[in-house]
């Protein structure tokens, strides 16, 4: 099938939990006509502290079935899956797909030179983002300084539902005061689930800090890419009539899918899609729940 003639096909997206809804909500904004199959691994949740080979796994097999459901993308709303398995497993798959690292750190260069991130110990240990940034600053022969901090704590304190929590409030100190001291510009959510906690960094970090949601960027790279590949919803047709266009965003949907608990699910992400969505349970492989 011509690629063209995939236009009408969901982005699939893919995360560990309710992290990837940050990026979800990206695509609701600036890509409304699109449909989404949004997939939570939240039977092994976190990812954070699993082996390399394990989330290599783990994306080999949530790519296999997002194939079969016929999506035209796949966009990792999970940075541990984009540091460690998008170079690996891109080439296997037929389809394009994206991931935060480089969107992200292009992002930071273009706003500071003295840049934290912080993210699970797994993104962390891979060194990826402090390699993007050098990356994306060669061309131009500026250098900026990188401080990277892992987090492993805040991915279940997000997914427990416990934002709010004094204890949360004290684990965000600990891990964010050597940036302070470092005395950084820029903040770079190395995980897709800190920009839940958006607000208590704020309480934190001294006010020219600039935070840096890397969701807002890959949806931005994943629009040039639809266009760029025919992908676009109503590319040749609806961008010229409003009305073709405004279809277009009434028939867009997101099927809801996890491997865990859907109750479960649904209930957390409900405070953040102002809703309580429809959730199905879905096992990729007999031995894959087994880790």
């Amino acid at each position: 099938m011509f690629l063209k003639e995939k236009s009408h096909y969901p982005i699939g997206v893919f995360d560990s939990g309710v992290g990837g809804l940050t990026v979800l909500q990206e695509i609701r904004r600036q890509l409304p006509q699109e449909s989404v199959i949004y997939f939570g691994d939240t039977a092994r949740v976190p990812w954070g502290s699993r082996s390399p080979a394990e989330i290599i796994e783990f994306v080999r097999q949530i790519l296999i079935w997002m194939q079969s459901q016929e999506v035209k993308m796949v966009v990792m709303a999970c940075n541990t899956s984009s540091a460690l398995a998008l170079d690996v497993l891109r080439d296997s798959f037929d389809l394009p797909i994206l991931g935060l690292i480089l969107p992200g750190a292009r992002a930071a260069v273009r706003n500071g030179r003295r840049i934290g991130v912080i993210a699970t110990s797994a993104t962390i240990k891979s060194n990826a983002y402090a390699q993007a940034i050098e990356e994306s600053l060669a061309e131009s022969q500026e250098q900026a300084q990188v401080w990277q901090v892992a987090c492993p704590e805040f991915v279940p304190l997000v997914e427990a539902g416990r934002i709010k929590d004094s204890y949360t409030l004290e684990v965000a100190i600990e891990y964010l005061t050597p940036l302070i001291e470092a005395d950084i510009d820029t903040l770079v959510f190395g995980c897709t689930h800190y920009p839940h906690l958006a607000s208590l960094f704020r309480q934190i970090l001294p006010d020219h800090v600039q935070f840096i949601d890397p969701a807002e960027h890959i949806v931005s790279a994943a629009a040039r890419e639809l266009e760029l590949l025919g992908l676009h919803v109503g590319l040749r047709h609806n961008s010229k009539n409003s009305k073709n266009s405004k279809k277009s965003i009434d028939r867009a949907h997101t099927r809801f899918c996890v491997s865990g608990d859907p109750e479960q699910f649904a209930q957390l992400s409900s405070r953040w899609l102002n809703k309580t969505p429809s959730v199905e349970k879905v096992t990729l492989s007999p031995v894959e729940l087994l880790s």
